[in-house]
């Protein structure tokens, strides 16, 4: 372990080259063969992304005429995804024109495109919820909000592609707590089959449409768009794109590869994989060496989180045991008493960064909402490079990494933020809203390799707490 740590120690080892560094313990998953689907759960940093990312070049490397699929939630990530796959495989002649780096929405509107000669047209979420609140009205339905209709919809019945009575009223409501019996449910049927047919007649789509359609149609074809997928950020897959996603992989080994972390799940309800066919025991393996954070802030973001996460399926990832193979600076938790404390330590805490040596590229800067980035932009205002760094809501830090990350205004509030709160359909979504809020933060504190600070103004998020607690 010294021996790697002393080989990379930063500024020795080439940043971009710790996007794509393969640690030892997890060649041999990458090296593989898998008679069916396989998965790799690990916490921040110890490289679920890397090793996908070397799964796909070597199953290119391997059989070279294949067609390999290289998949991330994002775009963002996809792009990450395309420039370490040119890092890790310059040869571009061979390898790289035959992995196809894409989005989950990316490759399905590629795909939609070829089969029916259009792009999907996708109903925005106000066009959805004034078709809910007109199907409602129309219904003279009483006795459900608005957002618990919407809520239902979009985890319900359009993720699950529930087409008829009789399918809502078998499918199970995972992490639904308001328990809806078989008469309820034909309360509420007319309500969705009439936003159904709205959005029908007025040709738009839902993306969770889009993936059950191309599902639908390449489950029964014998031949696949590529020979091997890979997934990134499996994580937030919803069931109709895992089901997509297994529709176009083909039947033979090593066809379906899932890289994710429960502990970053932050846009998706928990479901079973194995009712939707995509059954990864005894294929399930956990990453315990993380090499892109410190020990100091790993240890501190983990407080956050469970020491087991357990997928509906009963798969279980032991987060314990879990090392860092380099230590560096404690975070700093900072509480101010007034906005303008919070930005002079934020602003310390960048000046001194920058002081030793880390570039302005390597600082990323995250707040909760779009309305605070301006409060984030004004701690570093007039700092040369200022412009370099990025300043973006804590969302869009997933996949990223930086040797120093701020996390601001972690206020009461606004993590966990009151408008999600206030528009939870049920108590189980209320705690669901509260579980990734919280591993909305550990996400942004994880993007920091040597140095973080988190900060709030008085009074500030009860997850600080959490992080401050030895």
């Amino acid at each position: 372990m010294r021996s790697v740590v002393s080989v990379l120690r930063w500024p020795r080892y080439p940043w971009e080259k710790w996007g794509v560094f393969l640690h030892p313990s997890q060649r041999e998953i990458v090296e593989r063969r898998y008679a069916g689907t396989a998965r790799v759960a690990c916490s921040a940093g110890t490289g679920k992304t890397v090793v996908a990312l070397h799964r796909a070049v070597r199953l290119a490397r391997e059989t070279p005429a294949a067609r390999i699929l290289l998949a991330s939630f994002s775009q963002p990530l996809a792009d990450a995804l395309t420039a370490k796959v040119s890092v890790l495989a310059p040869d571009t002649g061979t390898i790289v024109p035959r992995i196809t780096t894409a989005s989950f929405q990316g490759i399905a509107d590629q795909l939609h495109q070829l089969e029916f000669g259009v792009r999907p047209r996708i109903a925005s979420e106000t066009l959805l919820r004034d078709r809910i609140m007109a199907a409602a009205s129309a219904a003279d339905v009483k006795g459900f909000s608005d957002r618990f209709l919407l809520s239902e919809w979009v985890n319900v019945v359009d993720a699950w592609s529930i087409g008829t009575l009789d399918d809502y009223v078998a499918v199970q409501r995972m992490g639904r707590k308001s328990r809806l019996g078989p008469k309820q449910r034909e309360r509420l049927w007319p309500i969705f089959a009439a936003v159904r047919a709205a959005l029908q007649a007025e040709r738009y789509t839902t993306w969770a449409a889009v993936f059950s359609l191309l599902a639908a149609r390449f489950a029964g074809k014998s031949t696949k768009p590529f020979d091997h997928i890979v997934i990134d950020e499996a994580q937030d897959l919803g069931p109709s794109e895992l089901r997509f996603f297994a529709a176009i992989a083909p039947d033979h080994a090593d066809a379906l590869f899932l890289a994710g972390d429960l502990g970053q799940r932050i846009f998706q309800h928990p479901y079973s994989w194995k009712s939707l066919g995509v059954d990864v025991r005894g294929r399930s393996f956990t990453l315990k060496v993380c090499y892109r954070t410190s020990q100091q802030i790993r240890q501190s973001a983990d407080r956050l989180l469970p020491f087991v996460l357990r997928d509906v399926d009963g798969i279980e990832d032991e987060r314990r045991g879990t090392i860092s193979v380099f230590d560096g600076p404690e975070p700093a938790v900072v509480v101010s008493v007034s906005q303008a404390d919070e930005i002079a330590a934020v602003r310390a805490f960048v000046e001194a960064a920058i002081a030793d040596g880390i570039l302005p590229t390597e600082i990323g800067i995250f707040v909760r909402t779009p309305g605070l980035v301006d409060r984030a932009k004004s701690s570093v205002a007039g700092i040369a490079g200022a412009d370099d760094m990025t300043v973006n809501v804590m969302h869009l830090a997933k996949g990223l990494e930086f040797r120093a990350v701020v996390v601001m205004a972690c206020d009461e509030g606004v993590l966990p933020l009151d408008a999600r709160i206030e528009d939870a359909a049920d108590d189980a979504e209320m705690d669901d809203i509260y579980e990734t809020e919280r591993r909305l933060l550990y996400v942004a504190c994880t993007r920091a390799r040597d140095r973080l600070i988190v900060s709030g103004v008085e009074p500030a998020s009860e997850y600080l707490t959490d992080l401050m607690a030895k």
